[in-house]
């Protein structure tokens, strides 16, 4: 009796655990939030399709299907975003992956959906005081480094210098502006006259420009660390030539600035990627609950110029939605 017993305890326990590992293994299906800075900007909206390409291709090679929810606020707006993200846990997401407006008002809302067994991932700017476990996107302060040697040659290593940096409080962008002003110093011949920040919309963001110039005709070079005033058309007044510019991004309408003289280069941010490459990790962690090799995975920048612009104007066929 107690051993007949016995097995039927041990055959009921080992059903259990079976039927419980069957359950686990049969969930094929995950929703991923993607909470992006603003609706607005072409280069979320081309995160966006690579997240939607990801779950598609993941979804395919693994037997998964894989949901994409765009959760991303019309203007930046890191409050909106962390209601977002508080959201997404509430409706039951699996993973999130945030480019961050604001990192100490983001990060709080991060920890707590890490707190409740949804794992984060950023992209582009990142949350590095956060519970996050991987951050994709380039490294910044090389950014803004790189961005400035490249305008130094295109100058001679002479001129005056205006930085323009976007959102005061997004973490990338000051980073990236203490990358550009770190590599300017390596240039006896630069003077940067000021760092100057606007609401980040390409309206917003050629007004400024303009503005600036008014008051500092003297300027001969633009260290733009984001393309925001490229987004549109005739943001920049000058002759082509006569100031020179390089510029964060390559998205298609800043390509039209490269064709005309504008511009000499623009730096092209793996904006596809931010949101492929989120996905990937996520599934990783979710699906296979296998980490990232490290918490940084950097992304190098692309050098677009009037030599490569027309095959690189050919990505954006695939990026853009449709």
């Amino acid at each position: 009796m107690n051993k007949a017993l016995t097995f039927t305890l041990l055959s009921a326990v080992s059903l259990f655990t079976a039927s419980t590992h069957s359950r686990a293994q049969a969930k094929k299906t995950y929703t991923i939030g993607l909470v992006a800075k603003s609706q607005g900007n072409p280069v979320f909206q081309a995160a966006r399709v690579g997240a939607e390409a990801a779950a598609k291709e993941l979804g395919a090679k693994h037997g998964l299907t894989i949901r994409i929810d765009w959760r991303t606020p019309n203007e930046e707006d890191a409050q909106k975003q962390a209601e977002a993200i508080e959201q997404l846990v509430l409706a039951g997401a699996d993973g999130l992956a945030v480019s961050c407006s604001d990192a100490n008002k983001l990060t709080d809302a991060i920890n707590a959906a890490v707190k409740n067994g949804v794992p984060v991932a950023t992209f582009d700017s990142d949350a590095p005081a956060s519970k996050r476990f991987v951050t994709y996107g380039v490294d910044d302060e090389q950014c803004g480094a790189q961005t400035m040697d490249e305008l130094a040659k295109v100058m001679g290593g002479k001129g005056v210098v205006a930085i323009l940096a976007g959102n005061p409080n997004a973490p990338n962008l000051q980073k990236r502006v203490a990358g550009a002003k770190r590599a300017a110093k390596k240039y006896p011949g630069i003077k940067i006259r000021d760092t100057y920040y606007h609401k980040e919309t390409p309206q917003d963001a050629a007004a400024r420009v303009e503005q600036v110039m008014q008051a500092n005709p003297d300027i001969t070079g633009w260290c733009m660390i984001g393309g925001w005033p490229l987004f549109t058309d005739n943001a920049l007044k000058w002759a082509p030539g006569t100031v020179k510019c390089v510029s964060v991004d390559a998205l298609p309408q800043q390509l039209g600035y490269l064709r005309s003289g504008h511009v000499q280069m623009l730096l092209a941010q793996q904006c596809f990627e931010w949101g492929h490459r989120s996905v990937e990790h996520l599934i990783n962690k979710i699906h296979f609950k296998k980490n990232p090799a490290a918490v940084k995975d950097v992304s190098p920048l692309v050098p677009v110029t009037k030599e490569n612009l027309e095959a690189f104007a050919k990505n954006w066929e695939k990026w853009l939605p449709k």
